[in-house]
């Protein structure tokens, strides 16, 4: 019976497990069930050494065919139940995160001091659809429900507990509910699920957060947290986003945004029953009363009420206005929508200092307050929606709005200087590029049309629903220009005085050689003319996003980090003596291999100077529902995030530290790079053996994201979209991306240094964040894979020597990190130094290893074409079994 307050995940994993068994038993009968448990018992055993190698697999070869798929959607289950556990008793048990604790650790800093810094950060997670989520949204409202029941204060009845019967219930309808989606997601689908935890969890948390803040520091601060997202206007190899599905995203947010502002009011309206009679009000909310007053005499003497209904009208005619339909509960009173968000919050102010000036400050301070802060901090949008796209397809844009207009018949063969000069050229003009006398291409037509609709919605619902572009894959300043014109063309420039883009122009540097090239980009880009001016008109902040991804995939993870870390440092020395202000936005995926980790020491690794204004995090995948899927988990991702910044704005400079960093990284860096590069770049056959070793194709088969999974069909690793590529890594338990490259590193140092290098290696280790933080990320990586199980997956590639040879190079870098690892850290155990951790781990890997073995087992049959009748159960097969690893490891994009 599950213990509403368990000491532990393992306790109430092992309740939800027993009632997921009776579950099993209801349905499919007692020897299956103990078929099931039997195999379950014997892979706890055989990962704990109490039972031989291949014991769990002798059993699973004694499955049919049908017991199989119910044994994998057994475990699957299993692992969705073990996260929920895992999540429940993280949040029940946390402490309440205090943001602004440094004020108590360290006396020297002052509430004004603090305040100030806090004011100029903005800090912005940012939702995106990238295709790891491989849940369909029935299954994560389904896993909502039992969380839910695990919060919920139920009592017993007749001597029954009801939660007990609640959850049995809830994990039957998870059960029998689908699991594998019957077609490829679409964006409307992805919006819909961003939607769903805005409403769920963004909504309440994120004010709230903002008004503990302003309490404590006796200031307001509704800029501080924002949130975005990608899905809907995120272009960049996905041809299915376009101007009608940003609109749609946009107003999807807008009337889920308008019509909890409807409720509350609604709500207000039913709080403020105070009487004339008793109190008295302003002469600015007798007028409010005035314009919303209703012919019931029973309200005659209640003016808030009058107040409100006014209000409500106005709303609710901006509902009407922004979405072009009714609200669910209209009204009768007839009143102008507002024109933005400044005037409801004008009105709402109204009713909070009439209540404050006689004697009702603190019902000022509830409800009325958090809609007031909802307003400032939400406006009329809700999320913030970024335009995203791929530099080469701004190019030919441009390149034919220039031809067509006859300014450049060429532009694709012009030197970067030159495209430099035709575009400040038409940045200047005061005319557009566009005539409704050319014809255009379908690539040109769309992408003007997105920037035609963005200024449309802009006048809508408000400038602040769009305010960044992302210029994917940058790699020259002409590559920002192009942006500009087409923001031009979509009439988001201020003409004059000053020609400048109203919305901001934000590059993204990707790859290795991008990131080292991005300081003299910006350099060039920051001192033109044209930039200056705008910058100094309306955009003072220049923010720059840093790609995590494909710089792995390029670099390895050692050297990605290193160069990362190295391009930011870069930047802010920049901005300093150019005197511009740098806002990072870090494209971080869930993966180690993509950037992901612990946000708090991602934040402390950054380097000085880098949070001075704050950040943008992109939130993707799965860590979508795990950090943002619950109110609570919301609250304790958001104050993380807030605290993390703040302590990382005001931490001052480790000199020593920095300059060890400095002597050693560039030389594990480069160590590290050439040992990837030789396996993954310069190996014959490696992509070949990549798509054999992996369950890439079955990936791309399983319809969890809108995106294509690689830029082109070439088949080449530089084509390959970074997601799918650590996605299948982290499938086949081998996770390269998160850790290939550090034994070399560490073992070339060593060779190269002598004796000195362990121990200047262990300093740094403890003396730096940074390092600590790479080193602990690779831990965990090493600790989520199996290298026997990864040897099965290499069995599936069809020239065995060659798999041979080059799992024999995995292997022997597999042992010399855990060497490296050893040697830095001091521990022969992965993890040791974070027991949650490894306890969660060696909770889940038995139930995940016998979910790989049959997912090799299964994929080799499909390979190999036989039994064609049974195809479509063995494909079912295999897509379970990625969901439930995928489940059971949790960051694996």
């Amino acid at each position: 019976m599950p213990d509403t307050n368990p000491a532990s995940a393992r306790d109430l994993i092992k309740d939800l497990g027993a009632l997921l068994g009776e579950v099993i038993k209801d349905q499919h009968g007692e020897a299956l069930f103990e078929a099931i448990e039997t195999i379950r018992a014997e892979s706890v055993r055989e990962y704990r050494g109490q039972a031989p190698q291949g014991a769990t697999v002798s059993l699973l070869d004694g499955l049919e065919l049908d017991e199989t798929l119910v044994f994998i959607h057994g475990f699957c289950v299993f692992s969705q139940l073990a996260n929920l556990a895992d999540d429940y008793v993280s949040r029940t048990q946390a402490v309440r995160q205090d943001p602004l604790a440094l004020l108590n650790t360290r006396p020297e800093l002052s509430v004004a001091h603090v305040s100030d810094v806090v004011s100029k950060m903005v800090i912005a997670p940012i939702l995106t659809a990238h295709p790891t989520e491989v849940r369909r949204k029935s299954v994560l409202d389904r896993e909502a429900a039992i969380s839910d029941t695990l919060d919920a204060r139920i009592d017993l009845v007749d001597g029954r507990d009801m939660r007990v019967e609640r959850l049995r219930r809830e994990i039957r309808l998870l059960w029998q509910t689908r699991v594998l989606r019957g077609e490829r997601i679409e964006v409307a689908d992805e919006i819909a699920n961003v939607a769903s935890v805005l409403g769920r969890s963004f909504l309440k948390e994120m004010p709230n957060l903002i008004r503990r803040l302003e309490r404590r520091l006796g200031t307001e601060l509704p800029g501080i947290l924002r949130v975005g997202s990608w899905v809907g206007g995120d272009r960049d190899g996905n041809p299915f986003v376009n101007a009608q599905t940003l609109t749609h995203a946009v107003m999807s947010h807008a009337s889920l945004l308008l019509s909890s502002f409807l409720e509350e009011l609604h709500q207000l309206g039913s709080e403020l029953s105070i009487s004339t009679e008793l109190t008295s009000v302003s002469p600015d909310l007798a007028r409010l009363a005035e314009a919303g007053r209703d012919a019931s005499p029973h309200r005659a003497d209640e003016p808030y009420r009058q107040a409100i209904r006014g209000i409500y009208a106005r709303l609710a005619a901006t509902y009407q206005a922004i979405t072009k339909r009714p609200p669910a509960r209209p009204t009768d009173l007839e009143a102008l929508a507002y024109q933005g968000p400044s005037e409801l919050i004008a009105d709402l102010e109204i009713v909070g200092g009439s209540l404050r000036a006689h004697a009702a400050g603190d019902v000022a301070d509830g409800r009325l307050a958090r809609l007031i802060t909802g307003v400032k901090v939400f406006g009329f949008h809700f999320a913030q929606m970024e335009l995203r796209q791929n530099s080469d397809v701004h190019e030919r844009t441009i390149g034919e709005l220039l031809a067509a207009a006859g300014i450049e018949a060429d532009y694709a063969s012009l030197t970067e200087e030159a495209r430099i000069e035709v575009l400040r050229a038409q940045w200047r003009s005061p005319r557009n590029l566009t005539t409704p006398y050319a014809k255009y291409g379908a690539e040109t037509l769309k992408e003007l049309e997105v920037f035609w609709q963005a200024g449309a919605i802009r006048t809508a619902v408000g400038e602040e629903v769009l305010r960044r572009v992302i210029v994917s894959k940058t790699d020259s300043v002409s590559d920002l220009l192009e942006v500009a014109l087409l923001l031009k063309e979509g009439g988001l420039f201020e003409l004059s005085p000053d020609p400048s883009p109203q919305i901001a122009i934000a590059p993204l540097f990707e790859t290795i050689a991008d990131l080292q090239a991005s300081e003299a980009i910006m350099r060039t880009w920051l001192t033109l003319p044209e930039v200056v001016r705008a910058r100094a008109a309306t955009n003072p902040v220049q923010e720059v996003m840093i790609g995590y991804s494909d710089s792995n995939k390029d670099g390895g993870y050692l050297t990605a980090n290193w160069e990362v870390r190295g391009a930011i440092g870069r930047l802010v020395a920049l901005g300093k003596e150019l005197g511009v202000t740098m806002r990072f936005f870090h494209g971080r995926g869930g993966s180690i291999g993509r950037g992901g980790g612990s946000s708090r020491d991602a934040i402390a690794a950054l380097p000085a100077g880098s949070m001075e204004s704050g950040l943008s995090v992109t939130e993707q995948g799965e860590v979508i529902s795990s950090k943002y899927g619950h109110p609570d988990s919301a609250r304790v991702s958001l104050e993380t995030l807030v605290g993390a910044s703040l302590e990382a704005a005001l931490h001052p400079v480790d000199q020593a530290q920095e300059e060890a960093l400095s002597r050693i990284m560039p030389r594990l860096s480069d160590l590290a790079f050439k040992a990837y590069r030789s396996l993954v770049y310069d190996t014959p056959d490696f992509a070949r053996y990549f798509h054999q070793s992996t369950p890439l194709k079955e990936i791309v088969d399983l319809k969890i994201g809108s995106r294509p999974a690689a830029r082109t069909a070439s088949g080449r690793i530089e084509d390959l979209r970074a997601i799918p590529w650590v996605f299948s890594w982290s499938q086949a338990r081998v996770n390269l991306p998160g850790w290939y490259g550090f034994g070399s590193a560490i073992a070339g140092y060593q060779e190269a240094v002598g004796a000195s290098a362990a121990g200047e290696l262990k300093a740094l280790y403890q003396s730096s964040p940074y390092f600590a933080n790479l080193v602990s990320n690779i831990e965990m990586v090493l600790a989520k894979a199996n290298l026997e199980i990864a040897r099965r997956y290499s069995e599936l590639v069809d020239d065995q020597e060659m798999a041979k040879a080059i799992f024999a190079r995995i292997k022997a870098e597999w042992l010399k990190t855990l060497e490296a690892l050893e040697l830095v850290t001091g521990r022969a155990e992965l993890v040791g130094n974070n027991p949650a951790l490894a306890h969660s781990i060696s909770l889940r890997m038995p139930y995940l290893d016998p979910l790989n073995l049959l997912q090799v087992k299964l994929i080799k049959r499909l390979r190999a074409g036989q039994d064609e009748s049974q195809a479509e159960t063995v494909k079912k097969g295999i897509q379970l079994t990625i969901n439930g690893i995928s489940a059971g490891l949790r960051n694996t994009g």
